[in-house]
């Protein structure tokens, strides 16, 4: 009973109902798959409009439904991987290979239409909504659209600490899999005093999973200012979060183990216990290579009290028992005198170091251990006298002793492997993110798992709704009375006329049939690229048909009538298209479509014919409003209005609603100061003789309009050839382009060239990286652009300024207040200053007071204003409006010092 209940809620319109009746199934019956199929597609669509929690439910079970309904997006990538690993391969296992992947993947429109109708919500108020739609992308979306998440996530970071407690736990989970999503946002987790221990060591676990060869060392600079923390906790963590660096990232395994040693003499005694253990875990890597170290460490058995420590200096000395021969006896003998004292994981680690002792050194320690088995045979805890016996029945031969004996040695000194420091975030993956039972680590109670994505999709044609059937019966008419048409097409006999007017009653019924019941299923219509092509295409084809028989029309007697036919027939289909939903009779809407372009097109021909027409049509010929139009209300039967197609007064409002991004607002100018500042690219020192250096034009890329513009000069300071100069691998982070130049053959000693770029940094100041090669070296370089070179001046008026910098407020908007001397308020010097820091152009202004700068975005073209308004005194305000808002603040911050220093 309660599953019909949810049946029949389920086929309900309304944004109110959706999110609790979701909620409901999601109780009830979660596996009840078909109840969805008939709503998939209005649910996709009410989604944006469904209250906040309701929007969280939804999205939680269309993502299961995703996993069922359709086959994985991340085929492709997966098989690449593959290709990588069996390179080696034959011939022919490849080419059997690449016979069974030859079917290219292509997405289920009902998949493309969930992934398009979550992305608005990422900007959602709600972190819930946020985190809900994250996960969807994470779950269901192709691997290379996935990374649009990491921003708004980065975004929830600004929450109070419990929100961002979920938001980090989810992070980790995904930065282990795929570093590149979070790699621009590094900054972003840098741990902040202010916050809880929970939050720094999620932000640890982060930092470290994002380390790599090219950021290492500065998060390593970060890693030694939080070791000074307050945060004992905090502080012992950073050690871990270093020692796992240096497992991962080998060229800096010895610094960071140099850098471990040197906190053995800090004064914490915490601090020293957790370096000792990581150091440990390092040497364990490669310990033939660091017998000073364990010297040092044995001295600081005196003074470490943490038993971790003490137990892990015992261990790493009683498996470098051969390498330390002097020091080791006398440990066991410091230790023989404190054993009763230690803490019990201490005396398991003595235990151990005096068996391994008397297997190698005998002579020295036969006594001592001894003495130390005899005291723990004793001891309170049964752990320790269990493990006294045995090794005493394993190392000292006896006429009981059995064949392990022999193995003692073998036993007590096998190579052990090296421990894998690993994230703990590594075996969470497999629940669904932003779940409970993702953020305990343990399948809580209600949890619904995630299904693995089906070999075949199931027929799709499950999501159709039934009356998209009751529309395909309404086609054959309406495309038989279009044939009728196109075969009398240049008749002037009535009986065509009737025809026309008949076939437009029957459209114009059809449509308010359809506009009535168009709600229910307006969600399932979703038209595939090819039926828009010949949708398109008949409607290019009878846009000429119509425009040939008005002109023909236009010769005969009764043109004033058909001119009015025409118009009354524009009238009503435009009306029933209103109301009718997006799956109504192609041909019906390709008609009224053509018609009215066909008749605006044809507006100046037909202006004269209609003042010619009887005086009864002059009143209907008034100023039309957008109000005024009938395409808002539902029309059931044709009305005959006999008016002009536009007003005079209605093309003139039509006229300022140009869509195209060409309008004298967004042109580019010229720029009006060059600096001819270099940038260091390749020291000669590190080079081997060649240089390197770059600065930026500021002129459009001629490689891509979307690239910014960089030149080169290559200097060969040897004396001799260097040949076959090139780009070699690039490290670019996801989203950035790079256009390389041409191989260069050779530089002559003494010389020089220059050679020009262009790289897409997708308007950030990410770091491209990539190697500059010769023909014997390869040199790695990187080139992070100033956020004033990612900008391209533009030309405006005053007043198109000030309506842009009205569209541009709020959230997009950044401002600060500048303090400097009056001789710096000039306006030379301030148009000195900010040019010199960006590529903008001047804006004319009227008042003295307001200097006005714009340029807009290479990549995107997001306009970028610039504002600099002097106050009263010897203060200024600056503002900057731009959709870009971290580019915004970012130039804001270059701009205020240099402003404000004389």
């Amino acid at each position: 009973m309660l599953i019909e209940v949810i049946e029949k809620l389920l086929k309900d319109k309304s944004t109110l109902v959706a999110g609790s009746v979701v909620m409901a199934f999601e109780e009830v019956c979660p596996d009840r798959i078909d109840l969805i199929h008939k709503n998939y597609r209005k649910l996709c669509n009410l989604l944006v409009d469904v209250e906040e929690w309701g929007q969280v439910v939804i999205i939680h079970m269309l993502t299961r439904y995703a996993r069922t309904q359709f086959v994985s997006p991340w085929k492709e990538g997966d098989e690449l991987e593959d290709n990588e690993k069996n390179f080696y391969e034959s011939d022919d296992d490849q080419k059997e290979k690449t016979d069974k992947r030859k079917k290219p993947y292509t997405m289920d429109p009902d998949h493309r239409l969930l992934i398009r109708n979550t992305k608005p919500l990422l900007q959602s108020r709600n972190a819930a909504v946020v985190m809900a739609v994250a996960q969807l992308y994470w779950h269901i979306s192709p691997k290379s659209e996935a990374g649009i998440i990491s921003k708004s996530l980065v975004r929830l970071l600004r929450s109070n600490r419990e929100v961002q407690y979920i938001v980090l736990q989810n992070i980790a989970t995904m930065s282990i899999q795929r570093k590149g999503m979070f790699e621009p946002y590094l900054k972003s987790f840098y741990v902040r005093s202010t916050d809880p221990t929970m939050i720094k060591t999620l932000k640890l676990e982060i930092l470290t999973n994002l380390a790599n060869e090219a950021n290492i060392s500065t998060l390593l600079r970060e890693f030694q200012t939080y070791v000074k923390s307050q945060d004992k906790q905090f502080a012992a963590a950073t050690i871990q979060t270093i020692g796992r660096c240096a497992t991962n990232i080998v060229e800096v395994t010895d610094t960071c183990l140099n850098g471990l040693v040197c906190l053995l003499s800090n004064r914490d005694e915490i601090v020293v216990a957790e370096s000792v253990v990581v150091i440990k875990k390092l040497l364990q890597m490669q310990p033939v290579q660091h017998g000073e170290i364990i010297k040092h460490m044995a001295k600081l058995l005196d003074s470490i009290t943490v038993p971790v420590a003490r137990a892990s200096i015992l261990w790493l000395i009683g498996e470098n028992c051969e390498r330390v021969p002097k020091i080791a006896p006398d440990v066991l003998r410091k230790m023989a005198k404190s054993f009763t004292s230690e803490d019990d994981l201490v005396k398991l680690q003595i235990l151990n170091l005096g068996a391994k002792l008397y297997l190698t050194n005998s002579k020295q320690t036969k006594l001592l251990t001894q003495y130390i088995l005899n005291l723990g045979k004793y001891d309170q805890n049964y752990d320790i006298r269990d493990r006294t016996r045995f090794i005493r029945q394993l190392i000292v031969p006896n006429e009981k002793s059995g064949a392990l004996s022999k193995y003692a040695k073998k036993i007590f000194l096998a190579q052990k492997p090296a421990p894998l420091l690993e994230s703990p975030f590594k075996d969470r993956d497999h629940f669904q993110l932003g779940t409970l039972s993702h953020t305990l680590n343990i399948k809580a109670t209600g949890y619904l798992e995630l299904s693995n994505w089906p070999e075949v999709a199931p027929d799709p044609s499950v999501r159709n709704v039934e009356v998209i059937e009751l529309a395909k019966e309404w086609t054959p008419a309406g495309k038989a009375k279009q044939e009728n048409s196109a075969k009398k097409f240049y008749s002037e006999s009535e009986e065509e006329e009737d025809s026309s007017d008949s076939s437009s009653d029957s459209e114009s019924e059809s449509g308010s049939e359809s506009g009535e019941e168009g709600d229910s299923n307006e969600d399932s219509s979703e038209d595939s690229s090819s039926e828009q092509d010949s949708e398109s295409g008949r409607e290019s084809g009878l846009e000429n048909k119509r425009t040939a028989k008005r002109n023909s029309k236009a010769k005969g007697k009764s043109g004033s009538e058909d001119e009015e036919k025409e118009n009354e027939k524009s009238k009503t289909s435009d009306s029933s298209n209103a109301e009718s939903s997006s799956i109504e009779d192609s041909s019906s809407d390709s008609e009224s479509e053509s018609e009215s372009e066909s008749e605006s097109e044809s507006r100046k021909v037909t202006q004269e014919k209609e003042k010619k027409t009887k005086q009864g049509r002059t009143p209907l010929t008034k100023d039309v409003s957008l109000l005024d139009l009938d395409d808002f209300n539902p029309v059931s039967t044709p009305v005959a209005l006999p008016i002009p197609a536009l007003s005079p007064s209605l093309m003139a409002d039509l006229e300022g609603l140009n869509l195209s991004t060409s309008s004298s607002v967004i042109s580019v100018s010229t720029p009006v100061f060059v600096p001819t500042k270099t940038h260091v690219l390749l020291h000669r020192m590190s080079g081997k003789g060649l240089a390197a250096h770059y600065f930026f034009p500021r002129q459009p890329c001629i490689f891509g309009d979307k690239m910014v513009s960089i030149q080169i000069t290559l200097n060969n300071t040897t004396d001799q050839k260097i040949e076959n100069i090139h780009i070699g691998e690039k490290k670019l982070p996801i989203g950035l382009k790079m256009h390389v130049f041409n191989p260069i053959d050779s530089l002559e000693p003494e010389g020089s060239i220059t050679v020009s770029m262009g790289i897409d940094f997708c308007d950030s100041t990410q770091t491209a990286s990539f190697q500059l090669c010769t023909k014997d070296d390869c040199f790695s370089v990187n080139i992070q652009p100033p956020v004033g070179e990612l900008l391209l001046p533009v030309a405006m008026s005053e007043k198109d300024f000030k309506k842009e910098q009205g569209m541009l407020t709020g959230m997009n908007e950044t401002s600060a207040v500048i303090i400097a001397a009056p001789q710096n308020f000039t306006p030379s010097v301030i148009f000195q200053k900010v040019v010199n820091i960006a590529n903008v152009g001047a804006v004319p202004s009227g008042q003295d007071n307001i200097h006005r700068f714009a340029a807009k975005t290479v990549h995107s073209g997001s306009l970028m204003l610039v504002t600099v308004e002097l106050k009263e005194g010897s203060t200024a305000q600056l503002i900057i409006n731009t959709e870009k808002t971290v580019i915004g603040s970012v130039l804001l911050r270059e701009l205020k010092p240099v402003l404000s220093q004389g």
